[in-house]
């Protein structure tokens, strides 16, 4: 018998935030988050002591679901920022280092929660209100008929994953095939309410990045024998489908729960096995010239199929069912009964492919909106990291379709909207709401750290010692490096902005970022050409970037408020 212990009594902390314990924590997460961050972020290897695999990753999604988190407010945070990245897939890193700085710099200013709570959210709102106006000098309209602004979106997202492994030759021909996987998945006869299709990810590791493609249709991998075993079909129109979700194997597994009545004399095998055959005769009945299992396929059953050249395809597995009902416009069978003639579905053609070292089958649908991103690296780990940031980027395409706006990246949106805020609170006081409680002083002092938070994402970019400048005019961020003389003339050690908008050969006067300067109405850099004759920009996704300002914020809010945290130690 187990020993029994008395329970213990709950552990009730006061103010967490004043625990250096809970500050240094706090520090270490900011740091970990920080040094991630952009096209030239530390890698991080993780791995447990009991063994396992080793990923090497800067992907926000990887390193928060593998970091063990313990205290309760660390946990709120890491928690925020994940289901962020699960709605957004993109922005998680930002979103983390946004509310770790916010929170520090509060609660440097000394004032109680509740005002700084309370500015935080109209500053808040003074952003979000901005970047959906059209006045907004940091956003930039999406042009459908062309594809610069979208490729220079999926290049920006490949770029910032250092641990993908590309060089630029191949990051330029990966965004091509993220794009054309997108073009797929929309249907040619779109109407008002457009229903996207589905990109597959089929690994092909340990092959060169540049031999990647992507193809309409689905890619199924088979063995060098099975395909052996396959009989041409040569049919001028369509090939009849039969997809089944339940096992054709003959076992009773899938029969549900229940009593099987067997009567004396009675094989269970023969009978369950007449009954496949059965089936069988009905599919050569029906003419149908393709099966397809989610499961196993009795040998009997294959044999019989192969004899009436029907092609049977088993063990597919449960993440291929949904693309393959979109491709065959089946209706997944259930059963071992009688086949409805509306389960059926049809594909244009079946071929058979090989890539690299393996063997697939390739089916052909009849009007694509499913299609394979045959996706290579030369290793498990940056294979690993390449598939997460292709899903990443096919999901960013599909939220501007939604959404046909992009933001400045390189940190120039962020340093953009900090001169924005500052401006409107120092030369436009009345864009706050009028409120007794809080003075003038407090609203300084809380838009300082706001905007200090905002500024700390441009200057977690740099990594290796730099500086970071931000520009007078258009409040962008330009990068120096570290041996550069502390007296010179910049526009000699400047080229272009972070996100390739702006040149250093215009009028401009620059200042270091974290220096004090007078607050400045940032202009708008985006002349009418600029939009279309972009073609090496650094953008972030409208969506996501809006959504992780609101989550960062929201979350170094719910933190600040926290007057009590209690722990169940049983």
């Amino acid at each position: 018998m187990s020993r029994l212990e008395a329970k213990k009594p709950s552990l009730c902390k006061s103010e967490p935030l004043t625990s250096e314990r809970v500050r240094d924590t706090l520090s270490v997460l900011k740091g970990i988050v920080t040094s991630c961050y952009g096209p030239s972020g530390r890698l991080k290897q993780l791995h447990n002591g009991l063994g396992g695999c080793v990923s090497t990753t800067s992907h926000s999604s990887a390193l928060l679901a593998n970091l063990p988190v313990t205290h309760p407010i660390l946990k709120i945070l890491t928690t925020s920022v994940q289901n962020h990245v699960s709605c957004f897939s993109d922005c998680g890193l930002f979103t983390a280092i946004l509310c770790c700085n916010l929170i520090e710099n509060v609660q440097r200013t000394g004032l109680i929660p509740t005002t700084a709570i309370k500015l935080n959210k109209h500053l808040l709102s003074l952003c979000t209100s901005y970047l959906k106006t059209e006045a907004c000098g940091c956003r930039m309209p999406v042009d459908f008929s062309s594809t610069q602004i979208l490729l220079c979106l999926v290049r920006s997202i490949l770029t910032s994953k250092p641990a993908c492994m590309l060089t630029r030759k191949e990051i330029d021909h990966v965004s091509t095939l993220i794009l054309t996987a997108l073009l797929l998945t929309i249907p040619e006869n779109a109407e008002d309410h457009i229903v996207l299709g589905k990109s597959i990810i089929v690994p092909l590791k340990g092959q060169r990045v540049i031999d990647s493609t992507v193809l309409p249709g689905i890619l199924i991998e088979m063995s060098e024998v099975q395909l052996m075993k396959i009989l041409p079909i040569k049919k001028s129109d369509s090939l009849k489908v039969a997809l089944f979700r339940a096992s054709l194997s003959g076992d009773l597994s899938d029969t549900g729960e229940g009593t099987v009545v067997i009567g004396y004399g009675v094989s269970l095998e023969n009978a369950v096995l007449d009954q496949l055959l059965n089936l069988g005769r009905q599919l050569v009945s029906d003419h149908v010239d393709l099966v397809i299992c989610q499961k196993v396929i009795h040998p009997s059953l294959k044999q019989f199929l192969s004899m009436h050249r029907i092609i049977a395809i088993d063990r597919v597995g449960v993440a291929l069912m949904e693309p393959l009902r979109t491709v065959t416009g089946t209706q997944p069978i259930g059963s071992l009964g009688s086949i409805s003639p509306s389960s059926y579905g049809s594909v244009k053609d079946l071929c058979t492919a090989k890539f690299g070292f393996k063997h697939f089958f390739h089916l052909i649908p009849n009007e694509t909106t499913v299609c394979s991103l045959l996706l290579c690296n030369r290793n498990d780990t940056s294979w690993d990291e390449l598939k997460l940031t292709c899903e990443t980027a096919l999901h960013v395409l599909q939220l501007t379709i939604k959404e046909p706006l992009v933001l400045l990246g390189g940190g120039c949106t962020e340093t953009h909207l900090a001169a924005y805020i500052r401006h409107k609170i120092f030369n436009e006081p009345e864009s706050l709401p009028k409120d007794d409680g809080y003075t003038q002083a407090e609203l300084q002092l809380i838009t300082e750290a706001f905007c200090s938070a905002l500024e700390s994402i441009a200057g977690s970019l740099e990594h290796d010692g730099g500086e970071i400048l931000t520009d007078m005019k258009y409040g962008h961020v330009w990068s120096v490096q570290a041996d550069s003389p502390s007296v010179v003339n910049w526009p000699d050690f400047l080229s272009r902005c972070g996100c390739g908008l702006c040149n250093s050969q215009e009028e401009l006067n620059w200042s270091f970022l974290r220096s004090t300067r007078h607050p400045f109405a940032p202009q708008t850099c985006l002349p009418h050409g600029a939009v279309g004759s972009a073609n090496n920009l650094t953008l972030d996704c409208f969506t996501a970037k809006l959504s992780g300002l609101q989550v960062a914020v929201e979350t170094a809010n719910l933190i600040l408020d926290l007057s009590y945290v209690i722990e169940d130690k049983n």
